[in-house]
Formats: C-alpha cells, structure tokens, sequence
C-alpha cells in the first residue's frame, strides 16, 4: 500500500505540474483576427492604413507588444515600412507604447502611417500589407497577418483628394476584400475619414 500511495501520489503531482505549465505558465502563440476593414487613409496629406481587428493569445500568460508595424509592397516593387502605431476607439486614439494581449484578446482600431521623410503614395496596383508586432524581450519581430488588397484606378484617383478613403471590406462569399470609396462627413470639429484628424467617417 504504501509503495502504491507513492506512485498515485507522483502522478498526481505529474499531472498538477502539467496543468499548471500549460495553463498558468505556457505563452502559447500571439494571433490576430482577420481584419473585416482596411482603410487607405490620409492623416492631413499623409498616407495612413487604417485596421479594425482582434489580437489575442493562446496562453493564459499572454504577451506584451512593444510596437506593431506594417510592411507595404506595391505590385510594382516599391516598399514602405508604416511605422507609427496609434491604437483605440475613434474617439479616444492613442500613440502606440505598449500593449497587454492576454487569451480574451483586445479589438481595437489601429492607424499606421510611414515616416515623415517618407515620399509614399497610393497608386494603383497589387498591394500586400504584412503586420508585425515587435515583443518585450524578443529580438525577432513576429509576422502576424499577410492582407492582399487590388487598388483599381477608380479607387487610386480617389485617394488624389486627402479628404476621401478607399474602405476596403471583407467578403466571406467571396473569399476577398471590396474597395469602396468613403466620402469624408464633417461633422462637429474637424476629423479624418478615420476619425484622427478630419472629417467623420461614414461608417462610424
């Protein structure tokens, strides 16, 4: 008897250590939602690329995000890092500085525009947009979603017009994103179609 209470006794405390490693103490993996809005944007005469989406984590321990950034390639070869974040609701943004992402996960808005010296413009063409979060005490950034956009003529000459924004929609029928253009609603103090700056968005 007593030689079988050790054994039950050392797998019962096997099986606490597991649970607690894959439970209290295990990261798991940062993910993000697919973004159901992508918006090309600008912030006064500046491109921004604005998303609506979820990030969350797999493990009870979550993760901390220093910074998230995006990598945009035009079908033509051009590339631009956007890397300034802002995050929240329309009307409460915030300069992005740091982010808790636990397993319930956090939806939010997030606006990216290039560096100032940047000479970025949205022009007509295949664009893949590359989202990356950089983590507390990580060297390597990790790749979080891959978006695929088509900006049509239409669309590219609308965005001429700082004012207005092409809103790109997710599809679920179609397996795509839809571009539309979004005509600027002023309403109140000056917005952007993304709500920083000028203009309210129609679809807020």
């Amino acid at each position: 008897m007593p030689l079988a209470s050790i054994i039950i006794s050392a797998i019962s405390l096997l099986l606490s250590a597991t649970v607690a490693v894959l439970t209290l103490f295990r990261r798991g993996k940062l993910c993000v939602t697919r973004p159901m809005l992508v918006g090309f944007l600008h912030e006064g005469t500046e491109p921004k690329i604005f998303l609506r989406l979820m990030l969350y984590a797999t493990g009870k321990r979550g993760w901390i995000i220093e910074a998230l950034y995006l990598r945009v390639q035009r079908g033509d070869g051009e590339e631009q890092v956007f890397s300034f974040w802002m995050h929240g609701e329309t009307e409460a943004l915030r300069i992005g500085s740091g982010l808790k992402v636990g397993e319930d996960g956090t939806s939010a808005n997030h606006h990216f525009l290039p560096p100032k010296d940047s000479s970025f413009r949205f022009l007509a063409g295949e664009y893949v947009i590359k989202l990356h979060a950089s983590i507390v005490n990580r060297k390597a950034a990790v790749s979080l979603s891959e978006i695929r956009l088509s900006l049509t003529d239409e669309l590219a000459s609308a965005l001429t017009d700082p004012s207005r924004g092409v809103l790109f929609t997710w599809q679920p029928n179609l397996h795509r994103y839809q571009g539309n253009i979004s005509e600027p609603v002023i309403t109140g103090r000056d917005r952007s179609v993304s709500g920083a700056s000028r203009g309210k968005p129609s679809w807020a």
